[in-house]
């Protein structure tokens, strides 16, 4: 295998990194979503922190790399053999089909067995390793929010077709983008954890280092990984220390109030940005082997966690909110000047002016804090299916349409405009054809005529 570039090696890319290692100790954060123009070693940064996770406990031969805390899992057989093995760094192309991603049907071992088998797809392959989507605001909406939904929960059940599986899906999602080729839908988003943007820096001799190192990578890439080795080998083990200590980094309360002020301050939409925060800071802390959250971890999680999540506001309600970065400044020059790190003597926060001199209400306490996850109904997009028959598969595929089956009706989707229902809707099962029957489920057919000729040769 190839060398890969050093993670430590990377130059001038300080947020970049911090947001990579800190989701690869928590990952209920969410992922990163890292925004930039081309050639800012976007996925030289990913590709780099998936060589130094730490290798994962899996059951020898589990299709779903399934491991200890799977059990619960059908797919998962727990008497298999733990063995350690490398976590995957799986990429998304672009113009991956849904059924790549989420797994669909074996056709082949279905005809030849006669019995429904599954084929994972990408979602079972990142499971305990790192799930890389170039260009995501590319993909199709559906796609993106089917991704985040499973980043968030940690499961993908599919119900399609005649099957339903459920399996473990917990991944390091980092997803990257350039603004120049299309936005991401704020809903979107608001579901990535942090939100790094990068951009090539303007500084002569930084640039210099760039390229005289990224020269000595491309002349002899195996050298220049042992040049940086013991770097990279110390960063794994902040990592794995990190892991150990972050559920035990205790958040005393006037820090709490700082996280909570903070969301408010900025306009941040919803809870979710209070608990990124808060965890992201708890993160920080074990990282730096310190099992108490200060005030610079807070200020340091909120300048990943807030930047995407902020609500613009109307010139008569005030305009825009100052920038993040004067906000935070503001709370430092109050903790400078004695009145703790932003909260009043009694641990409450203090009141801050809002742009149009007005005191702001009080922000939310820890008591309104709920880990409250948003559901959503994905939908995809049906790929024709160009299946050629088998010669004694034919003639047992009996097709009872006698005319053309009536179209289903239009509905207005949520974005307002109105679209065939059926251009949305996956077949998760199928019935015999009968006089109640409206449309002719085509590839449930052929799939019944296959399955049905592979029984009746297995019983000759």
């Amino acid at each position: 295998m190839s060398a890969q570039y050093p993670f430590s090696a990377i130059v001038a890319q300080p947020d970049l990194q911090t947001a990579l290692l800190v989701n690869a100790i928590e990952p209920r954060i969410g992922g990163v979503l890292i925004q930039g123009e081309r050639g800012t070693a976007k996925s030289t940064a990913a590709r780099g922190l998936a060589a130094l996770l730490p290798p994962a406990r899996t059951y020898a031969g589990s299709t779903f790399n399934c491991g200890p805390g799977d059990e619960a899992f059908e797919v998962c057989d727990a008497s298999a053999e733990l063995v350690d093995a490398r976590p995957r760094f799986v990429e998304l192309p672009i113009g991956t089909s849904e059924d790549r991603v989420t797994g669909t049907l074996d056709l082949e071992r279905t005809l030849r067995s006669g019995e429904l088998h599954f084929a994972p797809g990408l979602l079972a392959a990142a499971h305990r390793g790192v799930l890389y989507i170039d260009e995501v605001n590319l993909l199709p909406d559906h796609l993106v929010d089917l991704l985040l939904d499973v980043a968030a929960s940690g499961v993908h059940h599919v119900e399609r077709e005649g099957i339903s599986v459920r399996h473990p899906s917990r991944f390091l999602l980092i997803g990257t983008m350039n603004p120049e080729e299309g936005e991401l839908r704020p809903q979107f988003l608001d579901r990535f954890g942090l939100c790094v943007s990068v951009a090539a820096p303007v500084d002569a001799a930084l640039r210099a280092e760039i390229v005289r190192r990224r020269v000595a990578f491309e002349h002899d890439p195996e050298r220049f990984a042992e040049r940086w080795a013991a770097d990279d080998a110390s960063l794994a083990r902040r990592l794995v220390d990190a892991k150990e200590r972050v559920g035990a980094v205790v958040v005393p309360e006037p820090m709490l109030e700082l996280v909570t002020a903070l969301c408010v301050e900025a306009r941040a939409d919803g809870l979710r940005p209070d608990i990124t925060v808060y965890r992201t800071a708890t993160t920080l802390a074990a990282l730096d082997a310190r099992n108490e959250v200060e005030a610079d971890d807070v200020y340091r999680a909120a300048l990943l966690a807030l930047p995407h999540r902020r609500r613009r506001q109307a010139p008569q309600d005030g305009g825009d909110p100052p920038p993040l970065e004067e906000l935070i400044d503001r709370r430092r020059r109050q903790a400078h000047d004695g009145s703790g790190s932003g909260v009043s003597p009694n641990g409450a926060p203090e009141p801050s002016a809002s742009a149009n001199g007005a005191s702001e209400a009080p922000p939310r306490t820890a008591g309104t804090h709920a880990s409250v996850r948003d559901g959503a109904e994905t939908s995809g997009t049906p790929v024709p299916n160009r299946v050629a028959l088998p010669a004694e598969v034919a003639p047992h595929l009996e097709l009872a349409l006698t005319g053309r089956p009536p179209r289903r009706p239009a509905a207005v989707t949520s974005r307002g405009r109105a679209t065939d229902a059926a251009a949305h809707q996956r077949v998760v099962g199928d019935t015999a054809y009968g006089d109640g029957a409206h449309e002719l489920a085509t590839f449930a057919s052929m799939l019944r005529a296959g399955r049905r000729v592979a029984r009746a040769g297995a019983r000759a």
